[in-house]
């Protein structure tokens, strides 16, 4: 049992020693060469660190073909032919071929390293050529790189025409596209500054859509891509940071396609009342029935309950009048019918009416409805008129009118003694009698006092104030100048 492990231990150290020997050999034989030109100068060892050496080959002929001059004058030959290296030398023993020398880029040593590795009977290469490191002020690289942005640009003259033709024909098309759809929108919105926000809003997709084809056929598909989801998404940042602005610029477009109101109309949003003077891209602006600038969001304008009185020319106004409990009901509305009746400002059709509304403490209610043209008549003023001669009529009419908060009435009467007395001297004379209805001054029963100043209308008053207020830019106005401005 013994022979066959001592066999083996004495096989395995003869390979041990042998290999050993190999590799001694080997490295000394590499470690004692130098670089020189001849092969007749001194050997200097290098160290392998600073070489490059080749792998070992798969197969080393023993009798090579190649003699180490040949080989030495073959690479010599072409490494000064190139002329890309400065002081190149060629030296080769026994087959490795030791290559020095300097170069200008690490691609060229390589290049020199695989030529002769791949040389006839080349059994190694030990690659000792250098690449100096420029100096600080070596301009050569920098001008290299000039010379290759040229050389680039140069390559890139047919794309750059190209492109520049297609951004022309984009900003053509573009143009064309704007004038069409303007001509387009002319006859359906009335509002220029409308049409030109939509017009451009065309042609600028055609210009993205002439450089997303530009940079397709550039070969820059990403950036292209890029560009196309950049778009979509600083959009839609956009519209979320400046959610108020975007939402009063859409609603401010409904507005003028829709147009619920024109300039110069008298409406009620959000609780203002007053006439428009503008509709900008922000805010509708109104004034007042007190003559201040309200300016309301369009946002708002479009959410809330609108009213318009100036769309139907119509409005039809009302009041409560109180009579007293003993008073004949139907009388007192004859009365007031026939005061509407006669009032100019009223309208017969519709027709008013007086209706007993509800039943007080201390009277009856009736309410009074009436209708008038308000384009042409002011609702406070005929209201204030209606109501003035109502109360008139009523007078006239021995019609009472009690009132619930200083006046208590007894139905069945107060019994009331009265004492004889005898009024002292110098005092007055008993109090003076009211006035018949004849002999009252007739002015009281006119349509329109003084007070009143006029039935018309105060659209015009109101304009007039507008137009006194601090100008408003014309150009910001999405609503054409209505037919209600007066």
């Amino acid at each position: 049992m013994t022979a066959p492990w001592r066999c083996r231990g004495m096989r395995f150290c003869v390979r041990a020693v042998l290999l050993g020997s190999l590799s001694y050999g080997v490295i000394s034989s590499v470690m004692a060469q130098e670089p020189v030109g001849t092969g007749n100068e001194s050997h200097k060892p290098i160290s392998p660190a600073k070489e490059e050496l080749s792998l070992a080959p798969a197969k080393v002929d023993v009798k090579p073909v190649a003699q180490d001059e040949e080989i030495r004058k073959r690479l010599q030959t072409v490494l000064d032919a190139t002329d890309w290296f400065t002081d190149p030398r060629v030296r080769v023993e026994e087959g490795v071929v030791f290559l020095s020398g300097q170069v200008e880029s690490d691609a060229l040593r390589t290049w020199a390293g695989d030529l002769a590795r791949n040389t006839q009977d080349v059994v190694a290469v030990a690659n000792r050529i250098e690449v100096p490191q420029p100096s600080a002020w070596d301009f050569r690289q920098t001008s290299s790189g000039i010379s290759a942005l040229w050389r680039d640009f140069i390559r890139a003259m047919p794309f750059l025409l190209f492109g520049l033709l297609i951004l022309a024909l984009s900003v053509a098309t573009a143009l064309l596209v704007t004038r069409g759809v303007r001509a387009i929108l002319r006859q359906r919105v009335r509002t220029k500054l409308l049409q030109t926000v939509i017009a451009r809003a065309a042609g600028g997709f055609v210009v993205f859509c002439g450089v997303y084809l530009i940079l397709r056929v550039s070969g820059l598909t990403q950036l292209a891509l890029t560009l196309v989801g950049g778009t979509g998404l600083i959009g839609l940042v956009l519209g979320i940071a400046f959610r108020d602005i975007t939402e009063n610029f859409l609603s401010s477009i409904f507005l003028s396609i829709q147009r619920p109101f024109e300039t110069g109309d008298l409406v009620e949003i959000s609780g203002v009342t007053g006439y428009v003077q503008q509709l900008n891209m922000r805010t509708t602006i109104l004034m007042t029935l007190d003559g201040n600038l309200a300016q309301i969001p369009n946002a708002s304008v479009y959410k809330s309950i609108l009213s318009n009185f100036t769309t139907n020319a119509n409005r039809r106004e009302d009041f409560v009048v109180g009579i007293g409990y003993d008073d004949a009901i139907n009388e007192a509305q004859e009365i007031a019918r026939k005061v509407l009746a006669d009032h100019p400002a009223v309208l017969n059709d519709p027709e008013p009416s007086v209706l007993a509304d509800s039943l007080g403490s201390a009277t009856v209610n009736l309410r009074v409805y009436f209708w008038l043209n308000g384009r042409e008549h002011s609702w406070l003023k005929v209201r204030s008129s209606v109501i003035r001669l109502v109360k008139l009529a009523f007078q006239n009419q021995g019609i009472s009118m009690p009132d619930e908060a200083r006046e208590v009435v007894f139905p069945h009467g107060v019994p009331v003694s009265m004492l004889a007395e005898t009024p002292a001297e110098g005092q007055g004379a008993s109090p003076a009698k009211r006035l018949p209805a004849a002999s009252r001054p007739q002015d009281l029963d006119v349509v329109s006092t003084k007070a009143e100043a006029g039935l018309y209308s105060e659209s015009s008053v109101i304009e007039e104030q507008a137009r006194e207020a601090r100008p408003l830019k014309d150009a910001e106005n999405l609503l054409p100048a209505g037919s209600n401005v007066r």
